[in-house]
């Protein structure tokens, strides 16, 4: 206590050089802090996203994550409701599991033949509640730009399409766009009626052959009349032969990223099978699983595989988390990974030599104050604890000040707007960093801070701790 007491007295002899080294841990912590903060936004940000959409696990036929995406009658589960039943009913895997949903890709051609106009898709088959359900998932608070499947509720014909999609095929009423339904009426009013009802009828003759003409009818003829935003879907069987369905698009929504806002389409899982399988037993692609926390993948995932193993041997499957399924997540967070160490390490330097400094100029005017301590007793030990405790302390100070300054700042971020458009997606995103929210991160870093402090002061203090008491007494 009485070192500590004589350490404050000290650092109070010159403030202005104390106040100065505490401004620079205060501003370089702050920055650290900032900085790991936005990347703890984006890390958990991006984690939420990701299970959001695909799950922390997916159950897949082997080889369909490399090779099989594009043909699904090759790599599809069989017994899918038996295997979800099997994981809902393991008493190990119960209390961990949230969400256990089937999925179904499929490629296809949708066309707006009204309009004349085609364009290839990437579609995926949902149970709508199930999938909403997970969107819904949220364990580390952030913000969500999730938006809920409105399939839910809707009949079985209902699709939802990236905006992209819907601007490709002049799906006018689902876009806020004036442009592209000027251009409609622009077409409606340079076309009369019976002219421009032949000219389609010729158009959607003439761009499909015969035989997938007559099973878009057939299909129509199944289906209410609906005029707009209705599309047709070719895809192919699982036998090989051409498949359509009539669809009504409900609704257009922003994908965020362009490349899948052209190709997106989300349909109920029972259409989708009918594409694909027609009359043939049911298979889906995938079996999504979302669990209450991210923590429990490594747990999960070992007793699913230990599972599909003993019930299903016929079925070669395979386990994928989250991060094998959406490689660009591990990218994000190393390269978010680099570059913070990259800047904690710059300032850790920074405030290293800054410390450093003011100590050793402390012990050069102190000299003779060393040497009365040492001649009244004081062991050299002493003299370093005097000297490491005033570091410490500076230290503790400028952690607690560079904290509370960091918070203060993230809450005026966090409650600026300021947004940004990351490379590659469609619309933009709140900057937002996570200093209070982020644990690990606020007491780590104030942790370091103190270390690197009391470590840059102790070549000063081992240096004042070896003055010969003669040689200290005499320096003026």
């Amino acid at each position: 206590m009485n070192t500590l007491m004589l350490a404050i007295r000290n650092l109070l002899r010159n403030r202005r050089r104390s106040l100065t080294t505490v401004l620079t841990m205060v501003v370089g912590l702050t920055a650290i802090l900032l900085f790991g903060g936005y990347r703890s936004n984006i890390m958990y940000g991006s984690l939420t996203g990701f299970v959001q959409y695909t799950g922390h696990l997916q159950i897949q036929r082997s080889g369909y994550f490399l090779d099989g995406s594009d043909n699904p009658s090759a790599y599809g589960i069989r017994d899918y409701r038996q295997v979800i039943q099997a994981l809902r009913d393991d008493a190990e895997l119960r209390p961990m599991l949230r969400v256990v949903t089937p999925t179904l890709q499929l490629g296809g051609i949708a066309g707006n033949f009204a309009a004349g106009i085609s364009r290839s898709v990437m579609a995926v088959g949902i149970v709508p509640e199930e999938r909403n359900a997970m969107l819904r998932w949220n364990q580390y608070g952030v913000k969500s730009y999730a938006l809920p499947m409105p399939l839910e509720g809707q009949s079985i014909d209902a699709v939802v399409v990236g905006q992209g999609v819907a601007r490709k095929l002049k799906l006018c009423s689902l876009l806020q766009d004036s442009h592209c339904r000027d251009q409609r009426k622009e077409e409606a009013k340079a076309v009369p009626k019976q002219s421009a009802d032949a000219s389609t009828n010729e158009s959607a003759g003439s761009s499909l052959p015969d035989d997938i003409s007559a099973l878009s009818a057939l299909e129509k003829d199944s289906q209410p009349v609906v005029t707009e935003n209705r599309i047709e879907m070719l895809a192919a069987t699982s036998g090989g032969a051409p498949n359509v369905a009539s669809l009504q698009a409900i609704k257009a929504n922003n994908m965020g990223i362009k490349a899948l806002d052209d190709i997106y389409m989300a349909m109920h899982l029972q259409q989708a099978q009918r594409l694909i399988y027609g009359k043939r037993e049911p298979e889906v692609t995938a079996l999504m699983v979302q669990l209450e926390l991210t923590q429990q993948i490594p747990q999960a995932r070992a007793r699913i595989a230990a599972l599909l193993k003993e019930k299903f041997p016929d079925q070669t499957l395979d386990v994928l988390d989250f991060e094998a399924l959406n490689p660009t997540y591990g990218q994000t967070n190393q390269f978010m990974d680099s570059m913070f160490s990259f800047i904690a390490m710059l300032i850790g330097v920074i405030v290293l030599f800054t410390i450093g400094n003011t100590m050793s100029t402390a012990v050069v005017e102190r000299t003779a104050e060393i040497g009365t301590l040492r001649a009244i007793g004081l062991r050299r030990s002493g003299i370093r604890r005097l000297f490491l405790c005033e570091a410490l302390v500076l230290g503790v100070i400028g952690a607690i000040l560079g904290a509370m300054c960091a918070l203060a700042v993230a809450y005026l971020i966090n409650h600026s707007g300021w947004t940004w458009t990351p490379p590659g997606y469609s619309y933009a995103y709140l900057i937002l960093v996570r200093v209070g929210q982020d644990l690990p991160l606020l007491i780590g870093s104030m942790l370091s801070m103190i270390i690197v402090t009391t470590l840059s002061a102790w070549w000063p203090a081992n240096r004042a701790a070896k003055f010969e008491i003669v040689d200290a007494l005499r320096h003026v």
